[in-house]
């Protein structure tokens, strides 16, 4: 019956001049890399206590993970229902130290060999992010540009350290790691001066991307940030420093996209930047009214963006990563429904005729062009989902959620 449906959608898009079966080809090949930090709201192994940096995960969802084997199993279970093979992004506070207290500048890859392990058996790549959050160090919102020596080169220590952390998991995984950086630095008040914070900053990154990695290990990139809880009025890595900073500095610029202001969209960003850069990295969520990371859903933004990587042909150019986190729903059905959404959208927008599309903008019938954006919203896309599915021999349609629930049951429940 499914096999019926999909050979009835194939025709439906053949007539329309688009080839299904090499829409899910090209899809297959697609890596997101999935982010650890939905699994425990952010929290890491590290026992630093509460968030900070204006970052807040909301909720209190039974059933989170406290250890390294809770959340590979719960990262395990994710990836039984999400077709293909992926990545996983970590940051530092995830480092598996086996009980002993390291200091974020003294991490070495030996700390993350277990996830090393566990992506090899597995099949995945790995990426990492150092982690400038949730430490004394980061008390007062600066971190590479405080005006103190000293915790800034505290903090130079620890980006340089998840490079070198970063470079192993590309060697060992034969695929390369992206290595980003974000950083919680600004004020909450107007400040007198905002050149030298920035100066600092850039000093810092210099000083950070000082020794050379091959691409074939490693990716650099940089994350700016409209403002945050407690930094509102002035965030030193805007996203004006850092589009500058990476194209004169040779790293990826990454576009997060719940950190511009609410009326912006990254998808009007990516062909500027695609124009101008090899790569790009993207951290795809969904900001309701501010940077609140909610679970990313099949909206028009998220196929807006698809459509743009789609269109400039730049699956192999545009890394793509999810972050979002939300304590108030069950965190495996977040990772599933945020993956298997971002999926989709890339598959939408394969299955649209885009450069049919593009003559009809370049010719001017804009009536014909919104016509054929809009039918296509009523096209049998599932049916080819589905078929996407089955060939990963995951469940189809809502049948995942089932296998949420059981596993919810024997194993998140019995956490207490």
């Amino acid at each position: 019956m499914a096999g019926d449906r999909y050979n009835h959608a194939k025709k439906v898009y053949a007539d329309l001049g688009v080839d299904t079966d090499k829409a899910l080809e090209t899809l297959q090949k697609v890596k997101i890399s999935m982010h650890c930090w939905q699994g425990d709201d952010v929290s890491g192994f590290e026992g630093a206590g509460e968030l900070s940096g204006g970052i807040a995960a909301t909720g209190n969802y039974p059933g989170k993970a406290r250890t390294p084997e809770e959340l590979m199993s719960d990262i395990d279970m994710a990836f039984s229902l999400i077709p293909g093979k992926h990545k996983l992004n970590l940051h530092a506070i995830y480092a598996v130290t086996n009980g002993e207290k390291v200091p974020r500048n003294k991490l070495q890859p030996v700390h993350f060999e277990k996830w090393v392990e566990f992506a090899k058996e597995r099949g995945l790549g790995l990426d990492i992010n150092p982690t400038l959050f949730a430490h004394e160090y980061a008390s007062d919102t600066l971190t590479l540009s405080h005006p103190d020596k000293k915790i800034r080169d505290f903090w130079i220590e620890h980006c340089k350290a998840m490079r070198k952390v970063g470079e192993y998991f590309g060697k060992e995984l034969g695929q390369p790691c992206l290595n980003n950086i974000w950083i919680p630095d600004g004020y909450k008040e107007t400040p007198a001066d905002r050149k030298g914070p920035r100066e600092r900053l850039k000093e810092s990154l210099d000083e950070i991307f000082s020794e050379k990695y091959s691409r074939d290990y490693l990716y650099d990139s940089v994350e700016s940030k409209l403002f945050g809880i407690g930094v509102e009025s002035y965030t030193v890595g805007s996203h004006e420093f850092y589009l500058s900073y990476a194209s004169k500095n040779d790293v990826l610029c990454l576009l997060d996209s719940g950190h511009f202001h609410p009326t912006e969209v990254i998808s009007d960003k990516l062909s500027s930047l695609l124009l101008f850069h090899d790569k790009i990295a993207l951290h795809v969520t969904r900001g309701v009214r501010w940077d609140s990371d909610h679970v990313v859903t099949l909206d028009n933004e998220l196929i807006e963006i698809a459509k743009e990587i789609v269109a400039n042909h730049a699956l192999d150019r545009v890394l793509i990563g999810l972050d979002f986190f939300d304590a108030s729903i069950n965190r495996i059905a977040a990772w599933v429904i945020g993956m298997r959404n971002m999926q989709k959208a890339l598959l939408y927008a394969l299955l649209m005729p885009l450069k049919e599309m593009k003559l009809l903008q370049e010719k001017g019938d804009f009536t014909r062009m919104l016509m054929m954006n809009e039918e296509f919203k009523t096209m049998p896309f599932s049916d080819v989902w589905n078929r996407f599915c089955e060939m990963n021999n995951v469940p189809v349609r809502n049948e995942w959620y089932k296998a949420v629930e059981e596993y919810e049951k024997n194993v998140l429940s019995k956490r207490q």
